[in-house]
């Protein structure tokens, strides 16, 4: 299926994660990072390939991306002047429609998705979702979509736009929320122990967000809010969602309060009202 790889960015968390899995399926998988060392390796650029690079591009069966927007959006016209006709071009960019639009103007007769692990690299893979944007359709697409699926993973197709509108729903209007409940926990001088020792579910849970975010690393949830064209939006839905949830309150008016409960449920709908919410029960009843 995939017999020759190369993964730009090996030797970070996401593409470590691709190349370990490729591997472990039979592939031979060259990994290319201005950091690399070692056997399986090459330190060189992938927006300039040496010899070595240029040599395993015009081989490789997949060549995928899993470096910076800046970088993948550099190495396009590179990478797909090499690659041999019916290779495929994947990456695992946060946000799709940049390097699609650079794709569809370089390199239109190339096979090309983007790939998004929605979760963080060091959790295992199998059960969880892997959004896959397809630029341009093609065998070698169908054949990693169903060799990430044999992993385990849960393949979600959607096209570049779609992936960047609902991870702005998905990532930045979410990260947005936590950070802003953290840095109100800051301004109000909580103290956090005092507020563990009694913490009701719904804010362990927060709490416990609010640590998983502030203990990773801040370049990840930087290029979210600032990379993705939508997450501005979706971070003032956010804040205009406070404002209303204000505005109710400071009027004295429970019957505004409720009309937001309602236009809550109508959000969610019916299905995923019931679901969602016993699946939190479920959540909540475990005890930590």
């Amino acid at each position: 299926m995939f017999e020759h790889c190369v993964v730009a960015g090996g030797t970070g968390a996401v593409g470590r994660m691709f190349a370990d899995r490729l591997a472990a399926s039979g592939a031979e998988v060259l990994c290319v990072d201005p950091a690399a060392t070692g056997p399986g390796a090459v330190a060189d650029d992938i927006c300039a390939p040496g010899p070595a690079t240029a040599r395993a591009l015009a081989g490789a069966d997949l060549v995928l991306l899993a470096v910076p927007e800046a970088v993948a959006l550099d190495a396009v016209r590179p990478v797909t002047r090499l690659m041999r006709t019916g290779a495929l071009f994947a990456d695992t960019l946060s946000v799709k429609e940049g390097v699609a639009r650079r794709l569809r103007a370089e390199a239109p007769g190339v096979q090309a998705v983007g790939l998004n692990p929605m979760f963080a690299p060091s959790l295992p893979l199998p059960g969880r979702p892997v959004a896959a944007a397809v630029v341009t359709d093609g065998p070698a697409v169908r054949d990693l979509l169903a060799l990430i699926a044999d992993w385990g993973g849960q393949v979600v197709e959607t096209t570049p736009d779609e992936h960047d509108r609902q991870t702005a729903a998905q990532q930045a209007a979410t990260h947005a929320a936590v950070l802003a409940f953290g840095l109100a926990l800051g301004e109000l001088g909580a103290d956090v122990a005092a507020l563990r020792a009694t913490a009701p579910p719904p804010h362990r849970t927060l709490l416990e967000l609010l640590a998983r975010v502030a203990s990773g690393t801040p370049e990840v949830y930087w290029d979210v809010q600032a990379a993705n064209p939508h997450a501005e939006a979706a971070r003032q839905a956010v804040g205009r969602g406070l404002e209303r949830l204000g505005r109710a309150v400071a009027g004295h008016r429970p019957e505004a309060f409720e009309a937001l409960f309602d236009e809550l449920r109508s959000t969610l709908g019916e299905r995923n009202l019931t679901e969602l919410a016993d699946a939190c029960a479920d959540s909540f009843a475990r005890p930590r």
